[in-house]
């Protein structure tokens, strides 16, 4: 916000404080709103990864691993969570070619998946 002709320096940081202020509100009702989304999506990481102990995942189960870490990718950086943008980036990587070695993976895609968990529940 640029400062007015006649309006002091004080003012204007007090303005910045306040719109600061409306922003995090608003950031915090998104959060509350889409939480339960977000949840959902690590949700279906966290199955994906369990369900790859009995063998490849199917089409689905890959393409709806997939889809969920992109989506994550994309919001959690929008809640100031940038290591749980990175981590979902990680499975999004993973699952956006086929994967025969997905058993091989499994315990670095368990570790992913219970931070990017704790990432989220510290957000709460």
């Amino acid at each position: 916000m640029e400062v007015s002709k006649g309006q002091s320096p004080d003012k204007q940081m007090k303005m910045d404080s306040t719109e600061h202020t409306v922003l995090n509100e608003a950031l915090e009702r998104m959060w509350i709103q889409f939480l339960p989304q977000i949840e959902e999506r690590v949700t279906t990481l966290e199955s994906a990864i369990a369900a790859i102990s009995t063998g490849p995942l199917s089409t689905e189960q890959h393409e709806a691993a997939h889809a969920a870490a992109h989506k994550l990718a994309g919001v959690l950086g929008t809640f100031g969570l940038t290591r749980g943008t990175e981590l979902a980036r990680e499975l999004e990587i993973f699952y956006s070619s086929e994967h025969g070695a997905e058993t091989a993976m499994r315990e670095r895609l368990i570790s992913i998946a219970a931070e990017l968990r704790a990432v989220v529940e510290s957000r709460k």
